[in-house]
């Protein structure tokens, strides 16, 4: 029989691998890799993943690397935008197209009827290369050699596609700008061989395992990866419920006494959404906490004490004061190491400013 693994030895390890036990000396683009990238739709909040894994984290670093083409936002994993390295850009996109794919022929596949994808796809990507632009101007462009289609249709349908990397100044530190985009090709200059769906499985385990085959179709989106899993020369446990969860042989799984220190996650952290069953992290008190943002399309900007899911933060400013909202979920044993986190994070997101802590018993609201 295979070996039984806990809950909490499941969460540490997923959190050694997360670079959440202790933050590491790795490089930027390097911690992106390791992480198979980071969900970043939001144009800044992942700033706050990063310094929460990378010592010393220097937003303007990061910044600099999305401006120098090091680092791009693209739609990959569950066909949401992430931020990942240039070289896993060029080797993820051809693999996960089919997940762009699939939403997109069902939410528009009539909208495009008609439309020739191999013009669709010469026309978008010859106009985004000539400038970038953001979907409506991309769509009002494309009307005019398809009048009778939808325009946004014809926009998304090369979102699909081509490959597109939203340009900066969008998302870079401090800065925004449109939403424009041009092909991943024309923005790097350079090929890189696909990513196989075993090598994706791989790096999958390397950043979130021990886990399921549903965790990591869950996490990219691809579906019948059964028996790529089972190709691979992995080590096979079953957790507290039954499941078979694979790893790496030689992944760390550290003692589930190991201590967890409190981290204030940003909203979109792949942590809480690249596990079918996200049990390792989030408590039942969780769960239904979670329950209250559910149709937002925004989750809540997570508190893990002990490596488990106790409250959320938010922050608001005025009149040059920054306070950062702790909101129970439940009672919190050791609020001062949350208070002390909450004023390091100011520290981060609001260097100029004054720096207070409210604390609240209940979720905060959508």
């Amino acid at each position: 029989m295979d070996p039984l693994i806990s809950r909490r030895a499941l969460n540490r390890a997923t959190l050694d691998r997360q670079l959440l036990l202790r933050r590491t000396d790795m490089g930027v683009v390097d911690v992106v890799e390791h992480l198979g990238g980071l969900q970043a739709q939001t144009p800044h909040t992942w700033y706050t993943g990063l310094w929460n894994r990378i010592a010393g984290f220097d937003p303007a670093h990061a910044a600099d690397l999305l401006q120098s083409r090091a680092l791009v936002r693209i739609a990959l994993q569950r066909s949401t935008i992430h931020l990942v390295s240039a070289r896993d850009c060029l080797a993820m996109r051809p693999l996960l197209q089919v997940v762009t794919e699939r939403g997109t022929r069902t939410t528009y596949g009539k909208r495009l009827a008609g439309v020739d994808l191999d013009e669709l796809a010469a026309a978008g990507r010859a106009l985004l290369e000539a400038r970038p632009m953001t979907f409506a101007e991309l769509g009002r462009a494309l009307a005019e050699r398809w009048p009778s289609n939808d325009p946004h249709a014809l926009g998304q349908g090369v979102r699909w596609l081509v490959p597109l990397v939203q340009v900066p100044p969008r998302g870079l530190w401090g800065r925004s700008g449109p939403v424009a985009h041009t092909s991943a090709e024309s923005w790097l200059g350079f090929e890189a061989p696909p990513m196989t769906p075993a090598e994706l499985v791989l790096r999958y385990l390397a950043a979130f395992g021990p886990a399921s085959v549903m965790d990591v179709q869950t996490w990219s989106g691809l579906t019948r990866l059964g028996e790529v899993v089972e190709s691979l020369d992995l080590v096979r446990f079953r957790d507290e419920t039954g499941r078979i969860l694979y790893d790496l042989p030689d992944a760390p799984r550290p003692a589930d006494d190991v201590p967890a220190p409190v981290r204030l996650m940003y909203d979109f952290d792949n942590l809480f959404l690249s596990h079918a069953d996200r049990s390792r992290v989030i408590t039942e008190t969780g769960l239904a906490a979670l329950r209250g943002f559910m149709g937002t399309n925004v989750p809540p900007r997570t508190i893990l004490v002990d490596g488990f899911t106790a409250g959320d933060w938010t922050v608001t400013r005025a009149k040059g004061v920054s306070t950062l909202g702790i909101h129970q979920w439940e009672p919190i044993r050791v609020l001062d190491e949350v208070e002390k986190e909450g004023l390091r994070l100011l520290e981060f997101l609001a260097p100029g400013d004054r720096h207070e802590i409210a604390v609240f018993d209940s979720p905060s609201k959508p």
